[in-house]
């Protein structure tokens, strides 16, 4: 392959030890809605969302800031919580319904997963609320009943030139792309894009339920582990402003990777370090996947252009590091090792910064060329 090749449905084989598909329906999820976070230093990390950031504070105490995007009507989409280990607490997603959460139940439940159900909800803001730890490790949570504030779409006089919007999507790790896209399809999501190469092995594949490229990537590593939350901003001149707003305030170094272009999405994007190393990610202008027969994007492994358009390289960090989460007693979970080959080992020189094509004979003159 050295094209993006474009097909009609999932070219992701169905694997031999696929997590068994429940008879009872999966709930009907609308969106990833917001992220817990547990962070080690409140103030720090409060800081870093809010003042550089500027995400909307909804609510806060000691212990805990809830935070929301200027698009945003629901109560937050991170929730910011002060704990002795930095993680990720839940993946949290909208239901169409009330009647969802007892499909949650119901199907979590037949494949043996431990479930939990609080009519009050875990966060302020959110009612009725269903807690999981699903097939592949993580802490997810599905909820409908939400309290609704202001949304500050139309409040020109607070948006910021860095304005984040909306949550666009979550990242997770995991050591078995194929299983974990297989369970994902049972609970509704569907393939757009995915990162394969000439033996069929699958390094990362782009799943959604909103009419997006992704409510959740899943991406092949030791895992469980989140790899990032994004937000998303109007037009890419917005990212551009908050790099200028970093290297202002002397905070250039949260910068990991970016700003740049993704083949994979279209999207325009920029990868940011929290101070307790949690990536966020900066991202806009991916594009519409609602239609039934929206077809699939299956990128060469080898296309240096599949994670950055211009073909900048990949920082190693970005594909080895990437934060703990939790099960549902607030311990991190154990990961498991992939063994499938790594996307960064088959990409990725000695030098950490390698071009790289099937192919190719002539370099060019990237950046690992010139240290």
């Amino acid at each position: 392959m050295t094209e993006p090749v474009v097909t009609d449905q999932n070219p992701i084989a169905s694997p031999a030890n696929r997590i068994p598909t429940p008879t009872s329906p999966a709930p009907d999820i609308v969106r990833c809605a917001y992220m817990e976070l547990v962070v080690t230093d409140l103030a720090a990390s409060r800081a870093f969302y809010v003042d550089v950031l500027d995400l909307v504070v909804t609510e806060e105490d000691e212990d805990v800031v809830y935070l929301r995007s200027f698009e945003e009507f629901i109560h937050h989409n991170l929730v910011l919580r002060k704990g002795p280990v930095a993680a990720v607490a839940a993946f949290s997603y909208r239901v169409r319904t009330p009647e969802d959460l007892d499909k949650a139940v119901a199907f979590y439940e037949e494949l043996g997963c431990r479930v939990e159900r609080n009519p009050d909800g875990y966060n302020r803001g959110i009612g009725d609320s269903v807690r999981v730890e699903d097939p592949l490790g993580f802490p997810y949570e599905f909820f409908h009943e939400v309290e609704h504030v202001e949304r500050l779409a139309w409040r020109y006089d607070l948006q910021t030139p860095g304005c984040l919007v909306r949550l666009d999507h979550f990242n997770q790790v995991t050591p078995d792309v194929p299983r974990a896209v297989a369970y994902m399809e049972d609970l509704g999501f569907r393939v757009t894009e995915d990162i394969q190469d000439a033996e069929g092995t699958t390094y990362a594949a782009w799943m959604r339920r909103k009419p997006t490229v992704h409510d959740t990537a899943m991406t092949g590593g030791d895992g469980p582990r989140m790899h990032h939350v994004a937000f998303a901003t109007h037009e890419k001149h917005n990212i551009i402003a908050i790099c200028d707003k970093l290297g202002a305030l002397r905070l250039s170094d949260r910068i990991e990777r970016g700003p740049g272009r993704h083949g994979v999405s279209n999207a325009f994007y920029l990868y940011l370090r929290d101070p307790d190393g949690h990536r966020v990610e900066i991202y806009t202008q991916d594009y519409w996947t609602g239609d039934p027969d929206n077809p699939v994007v299956t990128w060469d492994v080898h296309d240096n252009q599949r994670r950055d358009w211009w073909g900048n390289p990949v920082v190693p960090s970005w594909y080895t590091e990437a934060s703990l989460v939790l099960d549902l007693d607030g311990q991190p979970k154990p990961l498991v090792s992939r063994t499938d080959d790594s996307e960064m080992e088959v990409t990725i020189g000695a030098d950490g910064f390698s071009y790289t094509r099937t192919g190719d004979q002539e370099q060019g003159f990237k950046l690992g060329h010139t240290l």
